[in-house]
């Protein structure tokens, strides 16, 4: 191995061996870290590893201020090819780079060294996709639940060495120290001397300052000096977390870290873990116990102590587990204490949900090994009655043991228990609950009541029937209706609807009792239908939209009751629109239908239908492959020729056997030609449109071709001549 390669091994090495051993705790020399930091193969290293970490730069100077230190202490690693020489590397950056945490991958975004104990513990699989309750807590990989390294300490601080405190003078003396305690848990203050503040609380601390200071200061007797003293920068220490948790280890802390800081460090308890009775040892003693559940419950963090050097966190095996699924807030597997009942673990769900049927409990126990045998389940079904108070549940004092598996049954969806149906002519058709006693009438008003157009002189109930075997899948009832049905009246009780046919009297059926799955139609009066209306614009007296009175009105029916047509209509133009399975324009000839309205061109009109009738317009418009596109005066009789030739005649590039005529109606009709023979061309009407195509471009223009072949040619032929006379 290189030699750079074993002095970064040694340096790591001995920082791993002060955070495992305590007794054994120093950390490497001045000149030790100096020889290896400005190594430049150690310095290229630990550049990929702060790379690798996932930090930004400002992220990293972030962390720097909020320890204490300063914010460009580390930027000669933050870049590659990076220098700075006005910083020497020295304890500062070897601290600064530990608490990166560089040497290894980062665990809740602190540093962690590992103990003799295995890899991490991989989570138990779910059972029937429940999750043990807790554990997602601190699954989360954030540094949320870090200690603050910044910001006020409580009182009950207490300091220790590593602490970096400022001590400010105000008044007389105006002066400000940065004072670090000690290993022998010292601080030394310049014209004061050595004070001893080790174990010392915020409070404790002050008064001892005062009484010191006020030997050297007289003015602070006097009131005329004042001093202030916070901490600066905060210890780390040295925590272990151990037993039952996702990655047990010695971890390395701020000093005002707590017991969840740590576990959450470690990824909390696993699954085998305990959350009712974590531990916290200290001196070889149990300082405290802390409910896991009180806090996830409650919020309640009464017994999170504050952490010291040394301390210990174990997590023992589970006690009892319990599985509780179905009705509740949140099924989960649940941890329970010593003699806890049945409504602790529902309480510990967060309830019963709404859906909760609130009749019985299931709890599917194991038996005791000495009542098992072969070809007898290992399980047995308690079913546990509740009762129900008023607005309260009653729960018996159910005893709950390990491996219990609780169900708390739902209400059964609308498609599984009794229900009746309902469709037809009402506002809300479908399915609802049925009850003992429930009517037609009572299920029609659950329905919003009939819709216009319903017949409420009988209805038609299919129930279930009682006998089945000629195959028979429903029995048919008619029940009779009245106009009690009705439930859209006015402020007088006036039916608003639509008269339609005479209903019953109130009060003449009576009521029908309904069974569970009957499915009730409400029928349609016959040939109810609302108004059908079409559409004419144009050239009438009364254009509009007009509802047709009788199902077999025609286009001469409509331009009747529009007041006919106007002298300006050009009836030849009129365009015919369908709406009707999307038909679109249909061919007419309107001033034929006027004519003669029992011709069969005189159609019978649909909803949607649309006649647009234009006026007269006695122009041609001539497009295209024309020498001058212009709009011609229409003569009648002039044939297509007088309009193209008015227009300057086909232009060069015009495709003569494609020119078509588009005519106010919308029809279009195309030049016709056979072999090279013209047989016929359409002969253009007033509002006309002459479309003359033109030739595509990539067509070769042979003429020009050959042209310019003759010159290439010549020019050839030109030269050849030149070359033989010289």
């Amino acid at each position: 191995m290189k030699p750079v390669k074993n002095q970064l091994t040694l340096l790591w090495a001995a920082g791993a061996l002060v955070l495992a051993v305590p007794a054994l705790a120093q950390h490497p020399s001045e000149a030790q870290i100096q020889q290896a930091l400005n190594n430049p193969s150690i310095v290229d290293q630990l550049r990929q590893r702060i790379q690798q970490s996932g930090l930004t730069p400002d992220q990293i100077r972030a962390k720097l201020t909020a320890a204490g230190y300063s914010p460009t202490l580390l930027d000669q690693y933050l870049t590659p090819g990076g220098t700075d020489t006005t910083t020497v590397p020295g304890q500062d950056v070897y601290r600064a780079l530990s608490l990166l945490d560089v040497g290894a991958p980062p665990v809740q975004g602190l540093q962690t060294v590992r103990v003799d104990t295995g890899a991490a513990r991989a989570p138990v699989a779910p059972v029937n996709g429940l999750q043990l309750f807790g554990t997602e807590v601190f699954r989360g990989r954030t540094s949320q639940f870090q200690p603050l390294l910044t910001g006020p300490v409580p009182p009950s601080y207490r300091i220790g060495p590593g602490d970096v405190m400022v001590l400010v003078l105000t008044g007389d003396v105006e002066s400000a120290q940065t004072l670090e305690v000690t290993r022998e848990g010292f601080i030394v203050i310049p014209q004061v001397g050595q004070i001893y503040v080790n174990g010392l609380n915020m409070d404790e601390m002050r008064r001892t300052l005062s009484a010191r200071l006020s030997k050297s200061y007289s003015g602070i007797r006097a009131g005329t000096t004042h001093f202030d003293v916070t901490i600066a920068r905060l210890r780390t220490i040295q925590v272990f977390v151990t037993g039952e948790v996702m990655q047990p280890g010695a971890y390395q802390l701020a000093s005002v870290a707590t017991v969840l800081n740590a576990l959450y460090a470690a990824g909390g308890p696993s699954d085998r873990g305990n959350f009712r009775q974590v531990q916290l040892r200290r001196q070889n003693g149990v300082a405290a116990n802390l409910d896991l559940y009180d806090y996830l419950l409650k919020g309640d963090t009464r017994n999170d102590l504050i952490l010291e050097q040394g301390d210990l966190i174990f997590v023992p095996v589970y006690a009892a587990k319990v599985t509780l699924d179905g009705a509740v807030v949140r099924p989960a597997i649940y941890e329970l204490n010593k003699d806890q009942k049945l409504s602790d673990l529902i309480a510990a769900a967060g309830g019963f949900g709404p859906d909760a049927e609130l009749k019985r409990i299931t709890i599917h126990r194991l038996l005791p090994a000495g009542q098992r045998s072969a070809g007898r389940p290992a399980r047995v079904a308690i079913d546990v009655p509740l009762g129900v108070q008023q607005d309260s549940v009653v729960l018996p004092p159910m005893s709950i043991e390990d491996g219990d598996s609780v169900i708390v049954d739902r209400v059964l969806p609308l498609a599984q228990s009794y229900y009746v149906s309902v469709t037809g002519m009402v506002e809300k058709p479908g399915q609802y609950p049925w009850h003992e006693g429930m009517t037609l009438k009572a299920l029609v008003h659950l329905a919003r009541g009939p819709r216009i157009g319903a017949d409420l002189r009988e209805s038609e109930v299919a129930r279930l029937p009682a006998d089945r075997s000629a195959g028979q899948l429903a029995t048919k009832i008619r029940v009779p209706l009245d106009s009690s049905y009705l439930f859209q009246r006015d402020s007088t009780g006036r039916f608003a609807g639509a008269a339609g046919v005479p209903f019953p009297a109130a009060g003449s059926a009576p009521d029908f009792p309904l069974e569970p799955f009957d499915n009730v139609l409400i029928l349609q009066q016959p040939q109810f239908e609302f108004q059908r209306t079409v559409e004419i614009v144009g050239e009438v007296r009364y254009p509009g939209n007009y509802a047709l009175v009788k199902k077999d009105d025609r286009l001469s029916d409509l331009v009747e009751r529009a007041g006919g047509l106007l002298p300006t209509a050009y009836p030849a133009g009129a365009q015919f629109i369908r709406d009707f399975a999307k038909a679109g324009r249909v061919n007419i000839d309107l001033q034929r239908i006027m004519a003669n309205p029992k011709s069969s061109e005189n159609i019978i009109l649909q909803p949607g239908d649309s006649l647009q009738i234009p006026e007269y317009i006695p122009t041609v418009r001539v497009e295209g492959g024309v020498n001058n596109p212009v709009s011609v005066q229409y003569h009648e009789g002039a044939d297509l020729g007088y309009y193209i030739e008015n227009a300057g005649g086909y232009s060069r590039f015009a495709d003569k056997g494609r020119v078509s005529v588009r005519y106010a109606n919308g029809t279009a009709k195309l030049k016709r030609r056979h072999l090279a023979v013209f047989v016929s061309s359409p002969i253009p009407g007033p509002g006309s449109l002459v479309q003359v195509p033109v030739k595509p471009a990539d067509k070769t223009d042979f003429g020009a071709t050959i042209a310019n072949i003759a010159q290439i040619v010549t020019t050839a032929a030109t030269v050849l001549i030149v070359a033989l006379r010289l």
